[in-house]
């Protein structure tokens, strides 16, 4: 999507090419949206102070649900003010059925139901990572070549019983595929069996954006580990809830889940 110069209306002097601040008009649901200001500004997006890259690159993610408009303010090194408006473009969500997946994954007993909550704390606390790295700034591949068999944010019924929106997009290959770092980062949590997503890694690509690769069969890499784009970091598997082998692979920018899908065409 196309760039455009944000509008100080308070100014009435011309913005020089140093001190633009460019993000774009519009945005999808589900997007990573990338800004541009002049290195050194101060960036805030709703209640969050937004890293900046040494040549001035900012991101930010947009939720599933997210109506916009989204409000960006900027204060440059000159000590200038601008705020910059970006409309969102909603998406339609179809539904998935999904049948097949064990009971026990859907409406688990208290026992199971609190392992879960524990084990997503872990998960949710290793997306709070904001490192000052720009892995993300780079095109992103596919993890693996397949069909993809769900995708980001539909609707889901688990064996007739109402899900939440998908987090990620599936991608069917057989197990025992290799599983490529779609781009590089920094492995924060892997575990070889979590409840409801079996083997699970996630990778830091730096500035609150990491991935999640989930249902693994292998994991190749451990906690703190660098990772170059394209290295394997495991193996498609059908661990967890999962009716057959797949690689899900979510995105996210901190809490805020976004659609692989979308980051991957931005590369192109």
């Amino acid at each position: 999507m196309p760039l455009v110069a944000a509008q100080d209306a308070a100014s009435i002097a011309p913005v020089s090419q140093e001190e633009r601040v460019v993000f774009p008009a519009s945005v999808s649901q589900g997007a990573l949206v990338f800004g541009k200001v002049p290195p050194g500004s101060q960036v805030r997006y709703r209640d969050r102070l937004l890293r900046s890259t040494g040549y001035g690159t900012v991101v930010l993610g947009v939720g599933r649900d997210e109506t916009g408009p989204l409000t960006v303010d900027v204060t440059t090194p000159s000590g200038r003010t601008e705020s910059v408006v970006v409309a969102v473009t909603p998406r339609d969500w179809p539904l998935e059925r999904v049948n097949g997946v064990p009971p026990k994954t859907v409406d688990p007993p208290a026992e199971i139901a609190a392992r879960i909550q524990r084990e997503q704390a872990m998960v949710t606390a290793a997306r709070l990572r904001d490192d000052d790295r720009a892995d993300f700034a780079l095109p992103f591949q596919w993890p693996v070549q397949g069909r993809i068999s769900g995708r980001f944010g539909n609707g889901r019924i688990y064996n007739g019983k109402p899900g939440a929106g998908h987090s990620g997009m599936d991608i069917a290959a057989p197990t025992g595929t290799p599983i490529k770092a779609p781009a590089g980062g920094i492995v924060t949590f892997a575990s070889p069996d979590l409840y409801l997503t079996g083997g699970t890694v996630l990778l830091d690509h730096g500035h609150g954006v990491s991935s999640n690769f989930l249902h693994l069969s292998r994991i190749d890499v451990k906690v703190g580990d660098r990772i170059e784009p394209g290295q394997v970091i495991g193996a498609v598997g059908a661990t967890g809830r999962a009716t057959g082998p797949h690689l899900h692979w979510g995105m996210n920018w901190f809490d805020v889940r976004i659609d692989p899908l979308l980051v991957l065409e931005r590369g192109k």
